[in-house]
């Protein structure tokens, strides 16, 4: 069984179960979620698809730990106009774990 569900904007495929990284979400770690943008569920052979979204479905879940993505560097450069910038950047994130799909 798994379902297509939007979290923080961005649209993941989950599982019971499974661990994902999502941007950073607010509440503490192990507060209970639920999402209820579900637009999709295949429970087997059983494939519910909803328009846009399917009304009593939610997914809950539970915020393991939140933490940073790895250093992204960001170098611009114009050649013979002695121009040059270097800028990092690290993307926060929030590990959630998916405890149940309710269709």
């Amino acid at each position: 069984m798994y379902a297509i569900v939007e979290i923080a904007g961005q649209q993941f495929k989950v599982e019971k179960d499974q661990k994902i990284f999502v941007h950073r979400l607010e509440g503490e770690v192990g507060t209970q979620l639920e999402f209820d943008k579900v637009m999709l569920i295949d429970d087997n052979d059983k494939i519910s698809v909803g328009t846009p979204v399917i009304s009593d479905a939610k997914i809950q879940a539970k915020i393991l730990t939140h933490l940073k993505g790895d250093k992204v560097m960001v170098f611009k450069k114009k050649r013979r106009k002695r121009y040059q910038k270097m800028n990092g950047h690290r993307q926060c994130f929030t590990q959630i774990q998916i405890e149940n799909i309710v269709s």
